[in-house]
C-alpha cells in the first residue's frame, strides 16, 4: 500500500489549502485520516473518515474550518483547510487502516499505513 500526500505549502493566516492523499488501493472497510506533527507538540489526528459511509471526525480546533472528504473512484482523500491559523502549521501525514473499525479511528496506533507527509506553513 502506498499513500502519496500532497498540497502543502506556505499560506498567510486566513488563507486556504487543500491537501490530497492518493492511495494505491482502498477497501470498503478502510478508514483514512490526516495527522499533523508540529515541533514541540504531539502528533494529533486532525480529521478522519470511513471509506464506505464517509463518517467523519474532526479535532475540535479545526471544526468549521477543515473538511475531510474522499473520492472513492480516485482512491483519494482530501483535506480542505480554510481560515488557516499559525497554530495549524505542521507536517501533515495521511494514514490508512484497512481493518473495519467500530466508529472512526483517531489514534495513530490504529493506522497501519502512512504517507510521507506534506509541510503546511502559515504566516501571521
Amino acid at each position: 500500500v502506498q499513500l502519496q500526500a500532497s498540497g502543502g505549502g506556505l499560506v498567510q493566516a486566513g488563507g486556504s489549502l487543500r491537501l490530497s492523499c492518493a492511495a494505491s488501493w482502498t477497501s470498503s472497510s478502510a478508514s483514512l485520516a490526516w495527522f499533523r506533527l508540529a515541533p514541540g507538540k504531539e502528533r494529533e489526528c486532525v480529521a478522519a473518515i470511513t471509506w464506505d459511509t464517509g463518517t467523519a471526525y474532526y479535532l475540535n480546533s479545526v471544526k468549521g474550518r477543515f473538511t475531510i472528504s474522499r473520492d472513492r473512484a480516485q482512491n483519494t482523500m482530501y483535506l480542505q483547510m480554510n481560515n488557516l491559523k499559525p497554530e495549524d502549521a505542521a507536517v501533515y501525514y495521511c494514514a490508512a487502516r484497512y481493518a473495519r473499525s467500530l466508529g472512526v479511528p483517531i489514534t495513530a496506533n490504529q493506522y497501519n499505513w502512512w504517507g510521507q507527509g506534506t509541510l503546511v506553513t502559515v504566516s501571521s
